[in-house]
């Protein structure tokens, strides 16, 4: 074979080659252009109707509700909630007005008073709106056999649980109204039991829903009491009356006896979105509006067992002092009203 035979034949195979790779190229680039498009769409759809919401710390009435939340009103390919575990109402706050992927937060109906008093956020009532009020939680306060009184506690070390946490917001606001001045420190629950039984601090505070398990492990044996609260007329425009019996904590109370207390409103909070057919914002809204939807429809399974038994207290209808209710919820709440009406 001469050599421009040969060069002519390279060049011919080099050209084949060139020609296969760009078919190859093409062909791949329309195959993979389909299943990126219902990529794209299997994502649109998974976003639309998923809801995050932010409840408590691990072990908290707050978390197992919002399970509960999940459990009634997840609906394939429509709704799917996604239970997330907070720091406590002040953070929920900040992380209903900043955090993406944040839709609904689960707090204490006295968390306004923080930013009130801090001088912060002071337009906080109008751009956190709430759903429902769910139930009460109580407020417990535990010390050692020689605090008889939440009088004693003056000028005592206190833990007040971890700094922003619900139970920090109610103590401090508490004893201050009670012109009780402690030293509050900030434990979690385990190390201010050990705390408290060895004498390092005279008592600690845990808001939580009655019977709390972890209280409830709790015994007079170990040296620790609840300490009866007053529902003193300082208290009175923001908390509730409440109690403990031998049946939530036997391990506490002698059968027949009650330890006084207070308690604070549970509730759903959401950024006060406005309405809107387009951008973001109008994604939000109908994506909090979907939810109540569903809440609204669906509430009454959540009164059932297996759920909490602190679901049963709930009251839709009732209104939260400080608040407003999200205008989609009002509406919602009219409706109920107006359907009770018919009927009687």
């Amino acid at each position: 074979m001469s050599e421009r035979f040969l060069r002519r034949q390279g060049l011919a195979s080099s050209f084949v080659l060139f020609l296969t790779a760009c078919i190859f190229v093409l062909t791949s680039s329309i195959l993979e252009a389909r299943p990126q498009k219902k990529t794209r769409k299997a994502v649109q759809a998974a976003n639309t109707g998923t809801v995050g919401v932010i409840s408590g710390g691990f072990g908290s009435t707050n978390l197992r509700i919002v399970a509960d939340l999940a459990t009634v009103l997840n609906k394939k390919h429509e709704m799917r909630l996604l239970p997330m575990i907070g720091q406590g109402s002040v953070q929920n706050i900040d992380d209903i007005l900043y955090l993406k992927g944040i839709d609904i937060g689960i707090v204490q109906s006295d968390v306004f008073e923080v930013f009130k008093k801090a001088g912060t956020r002071p337009d906080i009532v109008n751009s956190v709106n709430y759903i429902s009020k769910l139930f009460n939680v109580e407020f417990h306060l535990i010390g050692g056999q020689n605090i008889r009184s939440i009088e004693d506690l003056a000028g005592q070390t206190v833990s007040v649980d971890v700094d922003g946490s619900g139970t920090s917001v109610t103590a401090s606001i508490v004893f201050d109204r009670l012109g009780i001045k402690v030293n509050p420190v900030h434990l979690d629950f385990d190390l201010a039991v050990k705390q408290v039984r060895s004498g390092k601090i005279a008592a600690l505070a845990y808001v939580s829903g009655k019977p709390a398990s972890v209280i409830a492990a709790l015994k007079r044996s170990q040296g620790l009491h609840l300490i009866p609260v007053d529902f003193a007329k300082p208290l009175r425009s923001t908390y509730y009356p409440a109690f403990f019996t031998y049946g939530d904590y036997p391990g506490l109370i002698s059968k027949g006896d009650r330890v006084g207390s207070i308690s604070v409103g549970t509730i759903m909070a959401v950024y006060n979105w406005t309405k809107s057919r387009v951008g973001r914002r109008g994604k939000r809204y109908q994506k909090v509006k979907s939810f109540i939807d569903a809440f609204f429809s669906r509430y009454q399974e959540l009164k059932k067992s297996p759920r909490h038994p602190k679901w049963r207290e709930m009251n839709i209808a009732a209104e939260v002092p400080g608040w407003s209710r999200f205008p989609p919820a009002q509406e919602r709440v009219d409706e109920e009203w107006k359907k009770r009406k018919n009927r009687s």
